[in-house]
């Protein structure tokens, strides 16, 4: 037999190259095909569990998640927070129930168990139920999955198929519901009160960016003009609703052979089934008539008997929301004596056993994570830590601050117990704050806000945006005519829009400042060097402050605090007053020596790299297959 030999040094380095993608290839096969298998069946609770089910009424919470996505995006929960929240779920004693046994609550009186979840997954997304499934199986939880009527002629591939949702239903995890026949929106303006009346969902999508909340979805109004005077009459709007539930009935008929049991009706909250009485009027008959309960509303996640089981609310958590976020604001839904039941989740037993002995928690919930603190507030609170080392005077610290920028994170400094005296640096809705406390008076020695730090080169003005709004929006209307005649017309007109001329920023001309939203992301480096009577505070490794004069001179503690900012309301009409700061990479320094730093290190950033990449190219292969 022939002996193959490597004539250079590169023969050999791609042999290596090529083992190597080969291994990585065949363990991302293994996981793919993990992750496409169902290995178990699920078992429903025990009625007769006197542990479960004690006969009392305890009600129930209902939570609704989007979407699922491996990694995460900023609408859809990543599968490990998925994970790490239902698990807290789990080990709370929360049992899943069906829609039977709701619907048994309401009718028949029968009781639910003393813990019971009803759990939801919105918009019918093929990537939801890949990366849910295993999940489920593995807390044994069942839950709804909902989808739009129209999805199945589109065949578009990002949402499940009839047949999809039959297998899923056949698993025994999962059960089948409906937002609706479709998305779409009237009485549409932009932000600049330009009226672009009716649009489907990829219309919305293509112009979301300059819309505000001036539209409503279709099923909640009358069609009006550019004047807000309805275009139809009261007769004409109920034709109009009506037709759409009789197609969304005549499709699920057709594809699933029934319509299903549970309807979300697509952005009530509103206490009735619409924003006027004869617009509920329509929807209440119709629904009633086609479904045997509805969720009519989102924020809370409590019902019980004084609820209507066409009035449904469930709590629907953000992408960025950590677990104990959920937990805090499923606790303040709960009534008074039932508040007692929800413990919070201090994360892995390792990273809590490195950690916890460096922080006195005084104030909300802590998630010690590898690399990050995370800290949730109170509902309309402040959470708070307090460093175990003890009081010192001059220290350093450094941290990224990665919570939303919708609220406040801060350092406390030289502090006492209850903050009455301390010199304080906060994040607080995008501003750089330094203050201090004195006798519980505040002093605010800086406040910048971080917009401005970026270059005017890089900022758009409202003459710029008002353009730009109208050539999207008219290009937005050449790509979905229904000719291309049509078409050709509506891109001409956006070309033209795009091509005149608009002052700058900085040409003088007034900036555009879009309003920050709940769930906008943050993530700012801060560097915070207190010695003696100056205080110097660094952005993303810019000095920003100068050397500050402060008074407080004594020692005092360490503290973070993370708090709401005030803001209550996001583009999804969800009112959240909790908070999650999260410090990553947080050092501190006092005396030369550090005295606490959950920073990743060495062979532990390494490994944190390499798990990152390999998740996003394992994402890739489950997605696209």
């Amino acid at each position: 037999m022939r002996r193959y030999t490597f004539e250079t040094k590169k023969d050999k380095v791609k042999a290596v190259r090529a083992v190597l993608e080969f291994l990585v290839l065949a363990a991302i096969a293994v996981l793919v095909v993990d992750a496409l298998t169902t290995n178990t069946a699920y078992v429903p609770y025990d009625r007769k569990d006197s542990s479960i089910v004690t006969g009392e009424d305890n009600g129930f919470i209902a939570v609704s998640y989007f979407g699922v996505d491996r990694q995460g995006t900023d609408t859809l929960i990543s599968t490990a927070q998925l994970d790490e929240q239902l698990k807290s779920l789990h080990d709370l004693g929360y049992v899943t129930i069906s829609q039977k046994d709701v619907l048994d609550y309401y009718k028949k009186k029968k009781p639910l168990p003393k813990k019971a979840l009803f759990l939801m997954f919105e918009d019918g997304r093929r990537d939801t139920a890949l990366f849910a499934q295993k999940i489920l199986e593995k807390y044994n939880y069942k839950a709804t999955i909902l989808s739009y009527a129209d999805k199945f002629a589109e065949q578009d591939p990002k949402f499940l198929s009839a047949k999809d949702l039959k297998d899923l239903e056949a698993t025994g995890f999962w059960e089948l519901g409906t937002n609706g026949y479709r998305l779409a929106y009237i009485n549409a303006y932009d932000r600049y009160d330009r009226y672009l009346g009716q649009l489907t969902s990829d219309e919305f999508v293509n112009v979301n960016q300059y819309l505000g909340r001036d539209y409503n979805h279709y099923l909640m109004d009358f069609i009006r003009d550019e004047d807000r005077i309805p275009t139809e009459t009261e007769s004409q709007m109920d034709k109009r609703i009506t037709a759409d539930y009789d197609k969304m009935e005549q499709v699920y008929i057709k594809e699933l052979g029934r319509v299903p049991s549970l309807y979300c009706i697509m952005h009530s909250n509103t206490g009735r089934f619409g924003n006027n009485d004869a617009v509920s009027a329509v929807n209440g008959r119709n629904l009633k008539g086609l479904f045997s309960m509805n969720f009519n509303r989102d924020g809370f996640a409590y019902n019980n008997t004084k609820s209507s089981v066409y009035d449904l609310t469930r709590l629907q958590p953000q992408a960025s929301w950590s677990t104990n976020h959920l937990l805090m604001r499923t606790r303040d839904d709960l009534p008074k004596g039932k508040k007692k039941s929800i413990k919070f989740y201090e994360g892995d037993d390792s990273v809590v056993k490195r950690d916890k002995c460096s922080w006195k928690l005084d104030k909300g919930a802590v998630e010690y994570k590898r690399d990050r603190l995370v800290l949730t507030s109170p509902s309309e609170g402040e959470g708070r830590m307090t460093l175990r080392s003890g009081a010192c005077a001059d220290v350093e610290v450094s941290a990224e601050l990665m919570g939303n920028k919708v609220g406040s994170q801060t350092i406390y400094l030289r502090a006492d117990k209850d903050n009455s005296n301390c010199i304080g640096v906060s994040l607080e809705n995008n501003h750089l704050i330094v203050f201090e406390n004195i006798d519980g008076g505040r002093n605010e020695l800086f406040n910048k806000d971080l917009h401005d730090l970026v270059p005017a080169s890089e900022r758009t003005s409202v003459e710029e945006d008002k353009r730009d709004s109208l050539a999207t929006e008219l290009g937005m209307r050449g790509r979905f005519a229904d000719s291309a005649g049509t078409s050709a017309l509506f891109y001409a007109e956006s070309s033209k829009a795009k091509a005149k001329s608009a002052e700058s920023v900085k040409d003088g001309a007034d900036e555009y400042v879009p309003e920050m939203q709940i769930n906008e992301t943050g993530d700012t480096k801060l560097k915070v060097e207190l010695t003696g009577d100056k205080i110097e505070v660094s952005v993303d490794g810019q000095s920003l402050t100068g050397s500050l004069d402060v008074t407080l001179k004594k020692k005092g503690l360490v503290k973070v605090g993370a708090a709401w900012g005030g803001w209550g309301y996001s583009q999804r009409n969800v009112a959240d007053d909790v908070y999650d700061g999260v410090f990553k990479d947080l050092e501190i320094k006092t005396g030369g020596k550090t005295v606490f730093d959950n920073g990743l290190h060495g062979l532990d950033a390494v490994a944190d790299a390499v798990s990152t990449w390999f998740n996003t190219v394992l994402n890739w292969f489950i997605v696209n297959l």
